[in-house]
């Protein structure tokens, strides 16, 4: 066993009475560090041309970001969204702060890692293991992760489960969705409760670590030999419910290859890589890996591999939807309005009989949006202000109450793992030939 005293942590609050404690904290600390001046502003730009950035202090900002980290959870998962700040809604400074949310949320006493450990293997536990480190090498928003050495040898991560954090899924999302609506967050017009019972699910999924196990092996056998990604074995005789059991892997975050210690060249090539992989899900495996957290991909320096983690957002695709992005991209690209009218109406972005000006502003948002799709070679995403763009008009389009329908419940996660990955092309200020890839894959 390792000599490491190990990490002083805290255990997950699961009570719904106490999580919205918490998150009306946090709240409060987001509203206290913005100010009234900053809440007017804010309100007063909502639809506006030049939209207010939030700027919080250093303290606020730790302070924010280490309530989050001490509750898990969902509201967790909902911090390192927002820390990947690929609408601009923070200053630069205050998302580099929030960045902690990605992959070091508190972790759990030493008391309480090895309960785990002794629930799950028996009060012998410490017997399979050559070496183990108490001190995790990373905490997230459901479990952290912990290196290990079993007695024949094998060197593994195992991620252990925060007990408690599956309890508090279901009030998080009732939190959330209360918050939601108290403040003013959801489209007019639009129903959210099967976006939230979709999320309901998803997460309850996430917390399943023989499900994750299963997926990973699926996506690992689609991968199959790629020069460019790994995807470590499972091991089944130390992984349960609670514990997943993986081959160690070496490597940094991805989005440190934005700092000046890598050239270009590699920013250029993981996110390529990367954004490659993201049409492959959805057109070529239909097996989506929809969370797009950087922290979910290590890169190798020594041999330009990154390698996959975290398998528990992984969703099939139906052959049906992924027909219709197809046709919506295909229309898109080609600028067949027409096309994309009828490719929005089948997934759910507009309705049949929506008003023409409706359908314009919609597909006028779309095209924007795809325009790396349709750029000549290599696309600059440095250089780029589509975020800035795409979020302005989207913004004003969201609070307009203009929506008549709502896509399906699943394209929510589609969306996410698809803006996670421009986000990272824009924080690895990478160019990428998208209109090739889409010849490729659309």
């Amino acid at each position: 066993m390792s000599e490491s005293s190990g990490p002083r942590g805290t255990a997950v609050p699961s009570k719904r009475l106490s999580r919205l404690w918490h998150l009306g904290r946090a709240t409060g600390d987001l509203a206290a560090g913005i100010g009234v001046k900053g809440l007017i502003d804010l309100a007063r730009n909502r639809n506006s041309d030049q939209p207010t950035r939030i700027q919080l202090s250093p303290d606020r900002t730790r302070r924010f970001t280490d309530r989050l980290a001490r509750m898990r959870g969902a509201v967790m998962k909902m911090g390192q969204l927002m820390s990947m700040d690929g609408s601009d809604v923070f200053t630069a400074e205050t998302a580099e702060i929030m960045s902690a949310l990605r992959d070091s949320a508190e972790p759990m006493p030493m008391s309480q890692v090895a309960k785990v450990l002794e629930c799950e293997y028996g009060h012998d536990w410490n017997r399979r293991f050559k070496r183990f480190e108490f001190t995790p090498i990373a905490a997230a928003s459901i479990g952290q992760v912990h290196r290990a050495e079993t007695q024949d040898g094998r060197h593994l991560a195992l991620k252990i489960q925060f007990p408690g954090v599956r309890e508090s899924i279901d009030s998080d999302i009732d939190n959330l969705a209360f918050l939601g609506r108290s403040l003013g967050m959801a489209p007019k017009g639009i129903d959210i409760a099967p976006f939230l019972d979709e999320a309901r699910r998803q997460l309850h999924r996430e917390a399943d670590y023989a499900a994750e196990a299963e997926a990973l092996e699926r996506y690992r056998a689609l991968i199959g030999d790629d020069p460019d990604l790994f995807i470590p074995s499972v091991h089944h005789d130390l992984t349960t419910h609670n514990i997943l059991a993986m081959d160690f892997a070496e490597g940094v975050s991805i989005d440190r290859l934005s700092s000046p210690d890598y050239r270009r060249a590699e920013r250029d090539h993981a996110a390529e890589s990367l954004m490659r992989l993201t049409l492959r899900e959805l057109f070529e495996f239909g097996l989506v890996q929809t969370d797009p957290n950087f922290g979910n991909y290590l890169y190798d320096a020594t041999n330009g591999r990154i390698t996959l983690l975290d398998f528990g957002a992984t969703k099939p695709v139906s052959p049906e939807l992924i027909e219709r992005f197809r046709n919506l991209a295909r229309s898109t690209i080609d600028g067949k309005r027409e096309g994309m009218r009828a490719a929005c109406v089948a997934i759910g972005y507009i309705g049949e009989d929506d008003p023409r000006e409706h359908v314009d502003t919609m597909l006028d948002l779309l095209q924007m949006a795809a325009e790396p799709l349709r750029h000549p070679g290599q696309y600059d995403f440095a250089t780029s202000d589509l975020f800035e763009r795409v979020y302005r008009n989207g913004r004003a389009m969201f609070h307009s109450g203009v929506f008549s329908t709502a896509p399906a419940p699943e394209t929510l996660f589609l969306h996410r793992k698809f803006m996670g990955s421009f986000m990272l092309a824009r924080r690895l200020r990478a160019r990428i030939d998208l209109a090739e890839m889409a010849e490729t894959f659309i």
